[in-house]
């Protein structure tokens, strides 16, 4: 699995927004500004956002986006999924549509395996998790493995 520039744009501007609360909307240049994230880039992801029900905006000078739901409902699968679509595919297909024949039959159950494996780890931790900086202890210990970022 590869995270895009896009997906990671886009849950660094959710945990900006699940880090405001309630208490106010917040511009797209704030987010853009205190993330790195380009301006215009942003707004295209934030509006993708809105489409999907993630975040609401409104519109004036103290206008701004805000979460649609509370930051403890709103997965990262939830936000990756929004923007790019699921979570994990072979060349653009869900594993489930996917069929193998002779030594390959077995890479069916292998991919399959793997979305489970990502959708198990992204659907589990919460914006709020990431924002309070409290990952579920079954991800730190994944996160913990010394061969966790390194090649065999």
């Amino acid at each position: 699995m590869r995270i895009s520039a896009k997906a990671d744009y886009a849950v660094r501007a959710a945990l900006e927004l699940a880090a405001a609360g309630d208490s106010h909307p917040v511009k797209a240049e704030a987010i853009a500004l205190a993330q790195g994230i380009p301006h215009k880039f942003l707004e295209g992801i934030l509006n993708d956002m809105r489409r999907g029900g993630l975040v609401v905006s409104q519109r004036g000078g103290k206008g701004g986006y805000r979460l649609a739901a509370p930051a403890n409902t709103i997965t990262i699968a939830d936000v990756i999924r929004e923007v790019e679509g699921p979570l994990v595919s072979v060349r653009g297909a869900r594993p489930p549509e996917l069929s193998y024949t002779g030594p390959a039959e077995s890479l069916l159950p292998l991919w399959v395996a793997v979305r489970a494996n990502v959708r198990a780890i992204l659907g589990e931790v919460t914006l709020a998790d990431v924002a309070a900086a409290s990952l579920p202890p079954r991800v730190l210990s994944l996160a913990d493995n010394p061969a966790a970022w390194t090649n065999p």
